[in-house]
């Protein structure tokens, strides 16, 4: 099963490290940046699984953020978990109306957290379909098997899985390092090199359905149908 990764925006230092190890511990992957302006620079080029918001940034406005993420098409499905000190009803209301999926207050505890992402993530996904489809290729996961038309395709585990990832959100970009997480979890020493190579052996195993795993210079990988 792949690692979940969750996004911390906060600029209390103390909670980043605080936060992921706690996260780690219940199996996810964590991030944690202390400004608006670096998450910023990030989330144009990844997509987290759940992002937690502190309200109150040094270079931004927490709810500004949350509205951001929100109405832009790219981000807009990502679940968002409001951090914040104010504790009238009004705050918490106004940050559910932002389209935040869950509001914690500090003082809060690590294990709530925890479990508050655990729900919130529950909540948002749906079934996996058994098959996935791109462009004239077919994949079933339920079978392991891909199809060009009706020619079957055979991959190794990683190729299959490495498909699968680019074809599971089609024309987003995955960076070399999201993609060695996904599908290594970080339990196998890798490079970043050796994506390109598994990338380079999927294409030709494709023929001209190959064509459609763009490579993005400096950036990664996306499956684009033409």
């Amino acid at each position: 099963m792949e690692k979940e990764l969750v996004v911390l925006v906060e600029d209390e230092l103390d909670l980043h490290e605080l936060l992921r190890l706690h996260l780690e511990r219940a199996g996810f992957l964590f991030k944690a940046f202390a400004e608006a302006s670096s998450f910023l620079d990030f989330i144009r080029k990844n997509k987290p699984d759940l992002v937690i918001l502190d309200w109150m940034l040094p270079d931004a406005d927490g709810l500004e953020l949350c509205r951001f993420l929100k109405n832009r098409d790219e981000t807009k499905d990502i679940p968002v978990i409001m951090l914040t000190a104010k504790t009238e009803e009004i705050d918490r209301v106004l940050g559910l109306e932002m389209g935040a999926d869950d509001y914690i207050i500090k003082p809060f505890s690590v294990r709530e957290l925890v479990a508050r992402v655990k729900a919130v993530l529950r909540r948002i996904h749906k079934p996996t379909e058994a098959i996935i489809k791109g462009g004239p290729l077919i994949l079933d996961l339920d079978k392991h098997e891909v199809w060009l038309g009706e020619q079957k395709i055979d991959l190794t585990p990683v190729e299959f899985n490495l498909l699968r990832i680019l074809l599971s959100r089609k024309g987003w970009v995955f960076t070399r390092d999201r993609l060695l997480d996904l599908l290594w979890s970080g339990e196998k020493v890798v490079t970043e090199r050796t994506i390109d190579v598994h990338i380079r052996n999927l294409r030709r195993k494709l023929g001209e359905a190959g064509e459609m795993i763009k490579n993005i210079r400096g950036v990664g990988y996306k499956f684009e149908e033409n």
